[in-house]
């Protein structure tokens, strides 16, 4: 039997040929864990899930309780396109807490968790060809997402010499796009940034409104908060920044990506949503219609018994309260990290920027991939990126912080 010539025309569009079939960072996991597995005494610091100090997954136990009871016709059903009204209620009153007056100026739509939400923000706030605008430091699937949906990545330095947002570069990058593709599509993952640990200050995200509102001015200027982390954060929540953003909020569109992952511990079960904070009601009723659309034209609808799920977490008292106490043992036993981590790195002179808590921290350096390398084979694994390397504390023991520190100073030096 012969075995056929490879074709002489691929069968993919020229853009589509050379994509790497596995994303990196599961990549170094996947090598972390072999090594593991053979004896060896890995620090694996790469994957974003939150793990117990004995290396299993921290799971909520009355988040998991939630999923069991869901019965099976909210499993097999089909979930409206948009999201069940009660989950999308669920999850408005949650963003806004006691803002009332907001919510009802709000619409939302359901997403595969906040991967969903982005790229909905993505694909529905910017046309083709057109770059959203990020911070210097920042999660990569957000160029995936923009690259799979012919948009495009470009980024402001995320820091000034004092370590604060730098708003002078947020302002000519905002000027920049409202100049060259007379819209401005602004993601700021906050608090708790991936890859680096840092939450905004009060004065920081005055400063962002203050530029927003300037771009504004100009042309359509949309900005996502990107609250993957809120959970952790110092406030809980995301309406420190809603509330300086309120501001601008008749000239810019907020949008707010919410993601049930590391809320309530349940990664794989895919819940989120996207609101958009809209005060004109005609608008916002076109805004609701494109994102129901994108639903349609995308995943068609969400997890029907996820959403009942995460639905009884939000709204029912004993549910909530009870999830709300086992998140707070586990934002401990991260905050120890951190602090262990703190006290290490400041021993060590290592620069990074300030890390009041969350999953990960960055340590800046200039070639970040030799430095993984010589990381790895002290046995410890990190996620090299431009200019830095991202350090998962979420998957670190306390034990191995120090280890895991001493080793990124060799490396960086």
């Amino acid at each position: 039997m012969t075995t056929p010539a490879s074709p002489l025309v691929s069968y993919l569009p020229a853009a589509k040929r050379a994509r790497p079939g596995d994303d990196p960072i599961f990549a170094l996991n996947a090598e972390a864990n072999a090594r593991k597995a053979k004896g060896e005494a890995v620090v694996n610091a790469t994957l974003g899930s939150l793990l117990d100090d004995t290396g299993a997954l921290a799971v909520l136990p009355t988040a998991t309780r939630a999923i069991r009871e869901v019965g099976p016709a909210d499993w097999a059903g089909y979930a409206p396109i948009a999201g069940t009204p009660g989950f999308l209620k669920a999850v408005t009153d949650d963003v806004f807490g006691p803002r009332k007056d907001l919510a009802a100026q709000s619409v939302a739509a359901a997403s595969p968790g906040g991967t969903g939400a982005l790229r909905h923000a993505i694909n529905t706030f910017l046309e083709a060809g057109q770059a959203l605008l990020t911070t210097s430091f920042y999660w990569n699937p957000y160029a995936t997402i923009a690259d799979e949906h012919d948009r495009r990545v470009d980024t402001f330095a995320m820091f000034d010499a004092s370590g604060a947002l730098d708003v002078d570069a947020l302002d000519a990058a905002l000027a920049r796009h409202l100049a060259t593709q007379g819209r401005a599509l602004l993601i700021l993952n906050d608090p708790c940034q991936n890859p680096t640990g840092y939450s905004m200050s009060a004065a920081d995200w005055r400063g962002a409104a203050d530029a927003i509102g300037r771009a504004a001015a100009k042309g359509p200027v949309a900005v996502v908060i990107d609250s993957a982390y809120a959970a952790y954060g110092p406030e809980k929540g995301v309406l420190g920044p809603i509330t300086a953003l309120e501001a601008v909020a008749d000239r810019a569109l907020v949008l707010v990506a919410w993601s049930a992952s590391k809320t309530f511990t349940h990664y794989g079960l895919r819940v989120g949503a996207l609101l958009a904070l809209v005060p004109d009601a005609a608008e916002r009723a076109r805004i609701g219609a494109a994102l129901t659309y994108a639903c349609r034209g995308t995943w068609s609808n969400c997890n029907r018994g996820g959403m009942a799920a995460v639905t009884r977490l939000l709204v029912e008292k004993p549910l909530r309260e009870a999830v709300d106490a086992e998140r707070a043992i586990l934002v401990r036993l991260l905050n120890e990290r951190v602090d262990a981590f703190n006290a290490a790195a400041a021993h060590h002179r290592l620069r990074h920027p300030r890390y009041d808590g969350g999953f990960f921290v960055t340590v800046f350096t200039d070639d970040a991939d030799a430095a993984a390398l010589r990381m790895k084979a002290d046995g410890v694994f990190v996620v090299p990126i431009e200019g830095a390397l991202r350090l998962g504390l979420c998957s670190t023991a306390k034990a191995d912080v120090v280890r895991l520190v001493e080793s990124t100073a060799r490396a960086v030096r």
